[in-house]
């Protein structure tokens, strides 16, 4: 599997599982949370390791470790900001690293350490930024909450929901960033099957996301800030299943955005990676053990079963918001025909299906070869919505 765009795009040819991964570590570039001279510097040394099935965590571990040491000398030094930034970076770099270390207490101790140094450099460089607990069945779900800089009274609000494999973290900064410029608060949540949730507090996702999407919205609602008819809900990759999944049984949001669609048949999805990695792992995106991990299945074999309950094809007719689907022209995780799909089952009157060519940028999946001409893209679609709410 390859693309035409060049190495910017594919790192390691040949090898899809490595350079789709990669790619979601520089899509992450400009927002502060990486730096394009350190992936480089991480990924010439991995180019000659691509054989070794440690090589993935050790390099880029090794990155936020060196990163972390210098993020601590910074604030010993009383340079807080700066350690910020270091801290960002040693935390995004942990977090690619725990991609691909199966479940288990090294997977968990690279995941905590992710969020730790992460959370480090969100209360240096960003302190409106409000670390919360959604509640959720007798527990809490967390979240980060961004309030738009200058805004009185009750202001729209976003609700972002990960996708398979990433964080609020990430979707804090490329997403809340630009509705804070706007005039808008975000709040970023790790749901059932995601980050810090699936991570730390092993919550398994599951297929009546309108669970969590109910959650979210009851506590935004709540909050003073908040205007409770001008909330819309947003998921990326696989929150392109859980966001319309949402709207179509809670009826209180204003608005849905599918970032990138989700596979229309999951169930053939999750046997789709069954295969490849049976064949040659190398050409597909997920690990052997992200979707059961996820999922709380043994194996791929029983993630398959349960995968048949995540499907829209009966629920996508009780969407009545207005919606947006986003999509990437060359989407080689989620085939395009999916997001039309979508698209054409949807009941919403005011529906809207955007796909980005290749030669306008953003046309990977979830536009991440490009994230802000997505983000700007659903910003825009939204500002009528949230002044007529």
């Amino acid at each position: 599997m390859s693309s035409d765009t060049g190495n910017w795009i594919d790192h390691f040819p040949g090898n899809f599982m490595w350079s789709n991964a990669t790619l979601i570590v520089k899509g992450m570039a400009p927002y502060g949370a990486v730096a394009l001279g350190e992936i480089d510097q991480v990924c010439e040394r991995l180019r000659k390791r691509q054989g070794e099935p440690h090589a993935w965590w050790e390099e880029w571990s090794a990155m936020g470790g060196r990163l972390e040491k210098a993020a601590d000398a910074l604030e010993a030094q009383g340079h807080r900001a700066s350690a910020g930034n270091y801290y960002l970076r040693a935390g995004m770099y942990y977090f690619t690293a725990e991609r691909f270390i199966p479940p288990g207490d090294q997977k968990r101790a690279m995941g905590r350490k992710a969020i730790e140094c992460q959370t480090k450099g969100f209360e240096r460089r960003y302190p409106s930024m409000e670390r919360v607990e959604v509640p959720y069945e007798g527990k809490t779900l967390p979240a980060l909450f961004l309030k738009a800089p200058g805004v009185t009274g009750r202001a729209p609000t976003m609700v972002a929901f990960d996708g398979l494999d990433n964080c609020k973290e990430m979707s804090v900064l490329f997403n809340g960033l630009e509705f804070a410029a706007r005039g808008w608060h975000t709040l970023a949540i790790d749901g059932p099957g995601q980050g810090e949730s699936v991570r730390l507090r092993d919550i398994k996702t599951r297929y009546d996301y309108e669970v969590a999407g109910t959650a979210a919205y009851e506590y935004v609602a709540k909050r003073a800030e908040v205007d409770p008819k001008r909330v819309a809900v947003m998921g990326y990759s696989f929150g392109g299943y859980y966001a319309p999944r949402i709207v179509a049984f809670e009826k209180r949001y204003a608005a849905c955005v599918a970032f990138g669609a989700m596979h229309w048949d999951m169930a053939e999805w999750v046997s789709g990676i069954k295969r490849s990695v049976e064949s040659d792992a190398k050409t597909s995106a997920q690990s052997h053990f992200q979707v059961p991990w996820v999922f709380g299945a043994k194996d791929l074999g029983e993630a398959i079963g349960m995968a048949k309950r995540f499907d829209l094809s009966e629920v996508a007719k009780r969407i009545e918001c207005p919606f947006l689907v986003v999509h990437g022209e060359n989407d080689r995780i989620v085939p395009l025909d999916s997001a039309q799909k979508l698209y054409d089952a949807a009941g919403s009157k005011r529906k809207q299906l955007k796909v980005f060519k290749v030669d306008e940028g953003g046309s990977e999946h979830c536009q991440v070869d490009n994230r802000q001409v997505g983000v700007d893209y659903i910003a825009d679609w939204l500002e009528p919505i949230f002044r007529k709410a």
